[in-house]
């Protein structure tokens, strides 16, 4: 090819790179997260830990373990990829790696009973914790590389309103025919078998990306030597510092998350059908107002979004403590679902955005293993919390730490693209 074609071709070639690129994101989400959000919902799986051991405390103490696999794994994604000029191939592999824990959970609870599918159960939580850490720097350091940063607003709405249409749909009949009649003697189990399906078509769609070689990347490290490396990041960024620090206190939210349909259960009697309605209502509302959030973010960068989900997400637990029927909880649901959404989306992109960019494995590993920290810390002290007091003292305890978090970056996180 000779020079003077150069300038013809590679934009040509860059915009279909581009628009296959998408297109694989919009699929992975649509089916990836499918399939996880059936796992991660308020729902389904705390519900079934309940109907195992009965406590309050061990269904906060196995999201708990389930978070804890994932503190010291984002360091090992961001060691294992920060010296590859392509990472496609270790995101792949983190992936399938991350969905046999799933495929483990259903077999659980079809092959075993009692005490041991309720450890066993908490140990596939646990790996599946593990491997989810590592592909949160997997994944979004490939979106960086793909998806330039005018467009990952727009991409990761529509990634999440596609993947909520379909959870939607997917969660609905999870509850009202999956677990309402017990499909193949096991109603819960069905479900993470359809996740594991579902998650694994995504992973699919994801191996169609067209991977550009990065120009700059750092020299290969350890596990230590990458921990050591993110001291300075903190130190040296005063904003991305302060973005740390509000980032962990907002995800505190957390917290509670294992305990609203526990609570719920409190007020009226939940039933599979209408387990999967409040489990379809959090999905659309969140996948919705993600396309929102996106274009919004765009526009007007994601600080903005972090101060608008946070306020709602304040509300809601606001509103929750006044509610005592299946009505209100479908509108605490509503509130909640647009504002979790919105403030993961917009916490996992700003990351992106304040330093360079071969030091975003790197900052994406000291973000998400914070986040993850308070994951791991947050569950088992709801559990904690609601056995020692009560849900109201829980849900209160989580409006403070939210609002020290939108008072931080209200007051102190500027917005990264404009500066």
């Amino acid at each position: 090819m000779s020079d003077e074609s150069v300038p013809l071709t590679k934009p040509a070639a860059e915009r279909d790179n581009l628009r296959r690129n998408v297109a694989a994101q919009l699929l992975n989400g649509m089916f990836g997260q499918t399939g996880f959000r059936l796992i991660q919902a308020p729902t389904f799986v705390p519900q079934y830990l309940f109907l195992l051991s009965g406590s309050e405390f061990i269904v906060g103490l196995a999201r708990s373990l389930q978070a804890a696999g994932t503190v010291f794994s984002p360091v090992l994604g961001a060691a294992f990829i920060g010296h590859r000029t392509h990472i496609l191939s270790a995101t792949l592999t983190v992936g399938v790696l991350m969905r046999l824990q799933i495929l483990g959970l259903a077999l659980t609870g079809f092959l075993l009973a009692g005490h041991s599918a309720l450890i066993a159960f908490i140990v596939f939580l646990a790996l599946m914790g593990f491997f989810l850490g590592m592909s949160q720097i997997t994944m979004n350091s490939l979106r960086a590389k793909v998806i330039p940063v005018e467009r990952r607003g727009i991409v990761s709405g529509a990634r999440n309103f596609l993947a909520g249409l379909s959870s939607a749909v997917a969660s609905y009949y999870a509850g009202s025919y999956f677990i309402e009649n017990n499909v193949l003697g096991n109603g819960y189990a069905s479900v993470f078998l359809i996740a594991f399906v579902i998650t694994s078509v995504g992973l699919l769609a994801l191996a169609l990306t067209r991977e550009p070689a990065a120009e700059i990347v750092n020299r290969r490290s350890s596990f230590f030597e990458t921990m050591k490396g993110m001291a300075p990041l903190l130190r040296e960024n005063s904003d991305f510092r302060r973005f740390f620090y509000a980032r962990g206190l907002g995800a505190f939210g957390r917290m509670a998350l294992p305990f609203y349909i526990l609570f719920a259960n409190t007020k009226t009697e939940i039933s599979g059908a209408e387990l999967g309605i409040l489990t379809t209502v959090w999905m659309v509302t969140s996948s919705t107002t993600n396309l929102v959030w996106g274009l919004l973010a765009d526009r007007r960068g994601y600080r903005l979004i972090l101060v608008l989900t946070l306020s709602l997400w304040i509300a809601s637990h606001v509103q929750i403590l006044f509610a005592d029927s299946l009505s209100d909880m479908l509108v605490f649901f509503v509130v909640m679902g647009m504002a979790s959404g919105g403030f993961n989306q917009a916490g996992q992109n700003m990351v992106l955005e304040f330093g360079k960019a071969e030091d975003i494995p790197r900052r994406l590993a000291a973000s998400s293993s914070m986040v993850n920290l308070v994951g791991t810390i947050g569950p088992v002290l709801g559990g904690v919390i609601v056995h020692a007091f009560s849900y109201a003292t829980l849900f209160v305890s989580v409006i403070l730490l939210q609002l020290a978090a939108l008072l931080i970056i209200l007051f102190s996180v500027p917005e990264p693209r404009y500066r």
